[in-house]
Formats: C-alpha cells, structure tokens, sequence
C-alpha cells in the first residue's frame, strides 16, 4: 500500500522544458496554463534550458496539455519525492549569490566566526582578523537554542546591531542563525545568509516564512536526518518561491561517543548526484573535537564540499557556547594555508588575501 502511493505521487510530477530562446509570451502562456489548472508554475532558468515545475497538484500531469504549446520543447516525468532541488528540474549547479560574493561556484565559500556573539569587542576584533586572512563570511550566533534552558541564549537583538556594525567595519557578508518566525523579520534585517539550524530544519512553518523571502538560506542537516529529508526540508523553501538554498551537512548522531557527532561526508556525493543545490560542511558541529576539525575540513574539500562554516574564537577556553569545536585564529590561518593547497588539487580556487582593515 505505502509503495502504491509513493508510486502514485511520482506519476504526479511533471517538468516543462523550454526552448533555451523560448519567447517571454510562451513562458508566460505555460505558467498561466498551469495557473488556470490550479497549480504553482515554477521558473527555473539554467544555461542549457528554462524549466518551469509544477507543484501543488494532487492529480496526475497531462504531458498533451503542454507539448502543444509554443516554445515548449518535452514535459517530463520527475522521478525524485523532491522536485524543485532536483538535478531532474536542473541539470547544472546553483550558484547562490550573496552580493558581490557566491556559494556553490568554482570558489570555495569559508564561513567563520564564533558560535555565538559574545560582545561587541570580540565580534568587532574577530571580524578585522578574518578579513586579513581572506575570508568573506562572518557567521556569529544572536539566538542560541540550546538544550539546556540554563544555558547561554545568545544576546539576541543586541548581537544583531553588533554584527551589522562589524559588516560595516570589514565588509564581511553576516550569516546568522532565525530560531523561529518570531525573530525571523529581525534577523533577516541583519544577515545577509539566514542559516535553519539542525534543531529547526523540521520546523516546516520557519521553512515556508524564508521561502516568501528572497534572501538566501543555509540549511543545516538535522542530526537524525536522513539525505532525502534535507531535501524535502529545502524542497519547502524552494516551493515558498525562494531559490537560493545552500545545503549544509553538519554531522549526525551515531553510536560513537568519541565524537560530537558523525560527519557523513558520504553525503556530499550523493546529494551533489540528486540535486543542484550547493552544499558546505560544518567539520566544528560535525566532530565536536578542535583538532579534528582540520583533517575534517579537508577531507570535505576532497569530497566535494563547496565550502566550509567553521567556528573561531579568539580564547575558546573562555567561549560562552562550543569552545572546545573552536579554533583559535593562528589554528584557522595554518588551516586556510593548507586550504589553499587543496582548493589548488581539485580544481577550484579560494581565496585572495586583502589588505587590511581597521575596526571602528
């Protein structure tokens, strides 16, 4: 019976492919086509063909409805539960643009901060270090959810004003984590990336609030996921309109008490075969251990990785929230150096080194 109505719901989707140079007048002809059926068209430009996905239909596709429209080349069959972020709607990789900066093209993207913003002083003086040192990503917690309720919750809308102030200082692109819909107006007013937590990436009402937004999301692998619900997680977002989703494999919970958790670098592959989706690696959550996070980071560049999120602070022994993942600066400099090396081997490259900067 479950086999039966997977089966059924497969039949369900279809994909329109356009002519590359298809006329504006026939795009709109098959999204008002699809419209007038009741459905949600999806327009989905890649360089070797325009896709438009349907959702929202509960009954079966008629191909014949489309192919006899103008500038519609094939309506195809999708053959993934996940439609929007599959390789069946795209072919090719997307790159997600973040101002001036981009993740998920052949420059490898390193988010790096502290897990949570602890005072204006240290996200400042945080902030001018990671510039010098080529990076382009400030990641820094306003809102922790924590497991413990005793434990530190972050500064939360005084985080917010001093991680615009260290983005005006550096011109460092801020992302932060939006713990619920409730702080989500605020948090998006700050970050440039809002980044769904392992602990939210079920939360499918936070995830339909950022898909009406147009700003870009990281999505974070809960840590018992499997890889085809990360996918449904980010299909949610994508289906709300916004297509600029990074997916982040951050580690999952496994037998070993050696570690924080298990990195699945194993999913690097296999998501990058099902979807178009860029995805980074959290090595700080994914091991829980500093000086593991180094051949971890690594590793993920081998496997696929288009880019890292890693926590640094200044004095980790002191961190108000996961100082003993953290590195300190001179350890993240030896890493980026070794970075550049590995970026070198597979083909990509990484980072340019500025001048430097002053805080203000």
């Amino acid at each position: 019976m479950v086999g039966t109505i997977i089966e059924n719901s497969l039949e369900n989707q279809m994909l329109i492919v356009m002519k590359l140079n298809a006329a504006r007048s026939d795009v709109d002809r098959v999204k008002r086509t699809i419209e007038n059926l009741g459905w949600v068209p999806h327009e989905i430009p890649g360089q070797l063909r325009l896709a438009i996905g349907i959702t929202g239909n509960s009954g079966k596709v008629d191909a014949e409805t489309f192919l006899n429209l103008p500038g519609v080349v094939d309506a195809i069959p999708v053959s993934k539960p996940f439609k929007l972020v599959s390789r069946d709607v795209k072919p090719e990789n997307t790159v997600v643009s973040v101002g001036a900066e981009a993740i998920g093209g052949n420059r490898l993207a390193v988010i790096a901060g502290p897990c949570s913003v602890e005072s204006r002083d240290q996200i400042l003086d945080i902030a001018v270090t990671l510039k010098e040192l080529g990076v382009t990503f400030l990641r820094g917690g306003a809102y922790k959810p924590r497991t413990s309720p005793y434990s530190f919750q972050g500064l939360k809308e005084k985080a917010l004003e001093y991680l615009k102030e260290a983005r005006t200082a550096t011109g460092l692109k801020i992302v932060t984590e939006v713990k619920d819909t409730e702080t989500l107006p605020m948090a998006a007013d700050c970050a440039d990336v809002l980044q769904i937590g392992a602990r939210n990436m079920h939360n499918y009402s936070l995830l339909e609030a950022v898909g009406d937004l147009r700003k870009p999301v990281l999505l974070k692998r809960s840590f018992a996921a499997t890889i085809e619900e990360l996918l449904m997680s980010a299909e949610y977002i994508l289906n709300g309109g916004n297509y600029d989703v990074i997916l982040c494999e951050r580690g999952i919970r496994t037998f070993e008490p050696a570690t924080r958790n298990t990195l699945d670098l194993n999913a690097l592959p296999i998501i990058k075969k099902l979807s178009h989706l860029p995805i980074i690696v959290d090595p700080s959550h994914g091991i829980g251990v500093w000086d593991a996070v180094m051949p971890m980071s690594l590793a993920a560049i081998a496997a696929g990785a288009d880019g890292l999120i890693i926590e640094v602070h200044p004095d980790p022994a002191s961190a108000l929230s996961d100082g003993y993942q953290s590195l300190k600066p001179s350890k993240f400099r030896t890493l980026l150096d070794k970075l550049d090396q590995i970026a070198a081997v597979m083909g990509r490259t990484f980072r340019e080194i500025p001048h430097p900067v002053d805080a203000a």
